[in-house]
Order: C-alpha cells, then structure tokens, then sequence
C-alpha cells in the first residue's frame, strides 16, 4: 500500500479499510452532532441537526478516499433530523440506530465503538463546524505508523479559522494547560473534536463520560497508555455562533475542569 493518500472525487478510487460512520444525534437540552471516524469506520453523534446532518454524511462521501461504511446512531432527535437519516439508510448510511433517549456526546461515542470495524476511529462533530477534508491529515500519520493517536488543532499552522468567541478561546487554552500540566503532554488543543486513534487503542479504553466531558476523559487516558505516540495537525474551523446553533456553554466548560481533575489523578 501507497502511503501517500490520493486524490478524492466522484470518480476517484477509494481505498477499501471498511469504513464506518456512525451517527448519532446528541442531548435532548443540547443539539450537538458529532462523527466518530476509523480508518475504514466513521462513527458519527448527532442531536437535532436536520439542516446539516444530510451535508454532512455526503460531504464524507465527496472528500473522503476511503470506501466508507456508515453507521448512525441517532440520540433521539425531535426535529426531523430521523426522517433524514431513515431516508438515507441504505444509500449513504449502512446502518442507522436509534437511542430511545437523550444521553449525550460520550455516551454516543461508546455506542459507536462498539461497531468499529475499520483500523482507524476519527471523531467529528456532524455541524460542519470541523471539515471532513482535513480527515487525510488525521489519518496518514496513524497509515505511515509514526502515530497511535492524532489531535487536531485549530490554533496551530495555516488554516482557515473562524475568528469569534474570545472567552471561549480563553477558557479552552485554561483548560488545555490544566490538561497539559496533569498529562505532561504539550497539546494546543485539548478540546477540539477531531480526534484520531487506532482501534486497538480507543477500544480498550473504559470510557465513562457521557456528555462532553468525554473530550479531557479520553486525553487523561491516552495519556496514559505506555509509550503512546500522539501527533497534532492544524484543522480548519468554522465556528457557529449561538444564534447560528452553537449548542456548548459555560456548564460545560466547568464539567470539563472536572474530568480534568479525575480523570487525571483519581481514575486510572
């Protein structure tokens, strides 16, 4: 195999690694989408998304070089985000699932491991604020093996970044240097939803979190996997506003200090 990924398109040859994407419409109180990818397996989380959550499974399918399976787990959308997704089964999704309740961003994600089938998981919000184009990045440091686990960043390289929300920057740097300091890692971006990891890895990890909570829980513990190789890469961002459907705040942010705090000095 090549390690260099090649060009994409609707003509272009998809390498087979069985991927999936999971969807998985989020909280009941919080409308977030999220896509959970492996190389060769997508997982996706959604929650009340119905104008992006079509844009979103086809933008993978347009960009992506890879010949992807798709799976979706729906966390109990009300807003016509399922009609959507039944629509699409079995043309553009593979499987859909549907949660019988509201649980939440981490409670989806342990959902969607369990169907991973692919070499490599990615995890993506399904809002489009996070570009699947960037999803070659992710994976070729994992594909060359010189990585176990890549991070995305959007405060580091050239790429395009939306410019809003100061204090939502101040408190994700806070955090991530409370994470860095109690990992001994060096990220930028603690945070930030693209996420890639060998299956072996993200599979052996207990996860608990349920909500967002979930992004400082699975940093804590890769930090904490014997001789762990993590990458970042610069991401492209297009942050929503409020007003635009941006659905995470300042609850969060103090539920992410705790799991910090836990993960990292009372939980192995």
């Amino acid at each position: 195999m090549e390690n260099k990924i090649t060009p994409t398109g609707p003509s272009a040859p998809k390498e087979k690694f069985g991927i999936k994407i999971v969807k998985i419409p989020a909280n009941t109180d919080k409308k977030n989408i999220m896509i959970f990818a492996c190389f060769g397996y997508v997982a996706k989380t959604c929650y009340n998304e119905v104008e992006y959550i079509e844009k979103v499974v086809k933008k993978i399918h347009e960009v992506s070089p890879y010949d992807n399976e798709i799976i979706v787990i729906d966390d109990f959308s009300n807003d016509g985000t399922i009609n959507i997704l039944e629509k699409m089964e079995g043309i553009h999704i593979t499987k859909l699932i549907k949660n019988k309740k509201n649980y939440g961003k981490g409670y989806c994600i342990r959902e969607g491991i369990k169907y991973i089938t692919g070499e490599i998981v990615i995890i993506q919000d399904a809002d489009l604020e996070y570009d699947p184009s960037d999803y070659p990045k992710l994976i070729e440091p994992i594909k060359n093996n010189i990585a176990d686990a890549v991070f995305g960043s959007r405060f580091i390289g050239t790429e395009l970044v939306r410019v809003h929300l100061f204090w939502h920057r101040v408190g994700n740097l806070l955090l991530t240097l409370l994470s860095n300091f109690l990992t001994n890692l060096n990220l930028t971006d603690m945070e930030i939803c693209y996420k890639a990891f060998k299956k072996e890895i993200i599979e052996k990890m207990q996860l608990k979190e349920n909500r967002f909570g979930f992004e400082p829980e699975i940093t804590a513990k890769v930090s904490k996997i014997p001789k762990i190789r993590i990458y970042e890469v610069p991401v492209r961002y297009y942050g929503r506003s409020y007003a635009e459907g941006k659905k995470i705040g300042w609850k969060d942010g103090f539920s992410a200090l705790r799991c910090i705090i836990y993960y990292n000095l009372f939980s192995k």
